[in-house]
């Protein structure tokens, strides 16, 4: 019988259910965990939230996500910061240390850069990559003291380099973990996410580095799937159905000394439109196949 203690799905994995079904279902497959995004959070209400979730006897692995922290303007920084401030706050109530962080992309990209576009000539500097980033640099030094007043660490993720326009100006972990580094490991530390990661080929090097720095929060996986989605998004898929060689990484993973929750997220509109305890019965089964041997 194969092992379910470190599995958590993400509630994003099965988007079209409510929290209080995902925490049911997650629950009755004998899970331990679960990972949530705020969305749920908002819909139930956070002091809801809590209680659902303890009740069912689970933790909560991590909160997405905060970040976006790229506004070049002071109602967009100050923004950012008063909805971080928020995140930290629910991540405190919910019980987890970890907050997942999307740093943000260009101001030029539009919206969820913290620009309010998308409508004619972008703002002067709204292309400054160097600028945006150290932006983030700035802000994320302004939330550390709120992280550490909650007992939350801020936790960066680097994302694959083409969502850096809209998303994320974090590519590597190397860079994550450059970020981080002026911060205690215990308040700043990086998520690996397999499908943001898996080609970076000094991966080992920065997984070994981060694992030395006690950084390593969070290891989310899922497959990268071929062709990419109209919404690239939603190219992510169920272990072994594409690309990444789950074995490698997670025994990099491993040979860290990490044995935190491995959290299973999905963006893909065919699963999001399966049954929800068909998919839950999926990941378990890819999960012990593909991903627990190499823990």
């Amino acid at each position: 019988m194969s092992d379910f203690s470190r599995l958590s799905i993400n509630t994003a994995t099965t988007k079209n259910i409510s929290l209080a079904d995902a925490v049911r279902l997650y629950s009755d497959a004998g899970l331990q965990s679960i990972g949530v995004w705020r969305d749920r959070v908002e819909e139930a209400g956070l002091d809801k939230a809590a209680r659902l979730i303890s009740d069912a006897g689970l933790t909560v692995s991590s909160l997405c996500r905060g970040g976006f922290l790229t506004a070049a303007d002071a109602a967009g920084q100050r923004n950012a910061l008063e909805d971080n401030t928020r995140a930290i706050e629910e991540a405190a109530t919910l019980g987890t240390h970890e907050l997942i962080l999307v740093v943000g992309g260009l101001p030029a990209a539009g919206p969820l850069a913290g620009d309010s576009a998308g409508t004619g000539a972008p703002t002067e500097g709204a292309k400054d990559v160097v600028a945006a980033r150290a932006r983030i640099a700035d802000r994320l030094a302004e939330l550390v003291p709120v992280a550490a007043e909650h007992n939350v660490r801020l936790v960066l993720e680097a994302l694959h380099p083409m969502y850096a326009a809209d998303r994320a100006l974090l590519s590597t972990l190397g860079q994550a973990l450059d970020l981080a580094a002026p911060f205690p490991a215990e308040t700043v530390g990086v998520v690996v996410d397999t499908f943001h990661v898996w080609w970076d080929p000094q991966l080992e090097e920065q997984i070994r580095r981060a694992g030395g720095e006690g950084r390593l929060a969070s290891y989310q996986v899922c497959d990268w799937n071929l062709p990419i989605a109209s919404d690239a998004l939603l190219s992510r898929g169920y272990m072994g159905d594409g690309y990444i060689d789950f074995a490698t990484i997670g025994k990099w993973v491993s040979d860290t000394g990490y044995a935190g929750p491995v959290e299973v997220e999905i963006f893909n509109r065919d699963i999001w439109d399966a049954p929800p305890a068909e998919v839950v019965e999926t990941v378990k089964a890819r999960y012990a196949e593909h991903v627990l041997p190499y823990l």
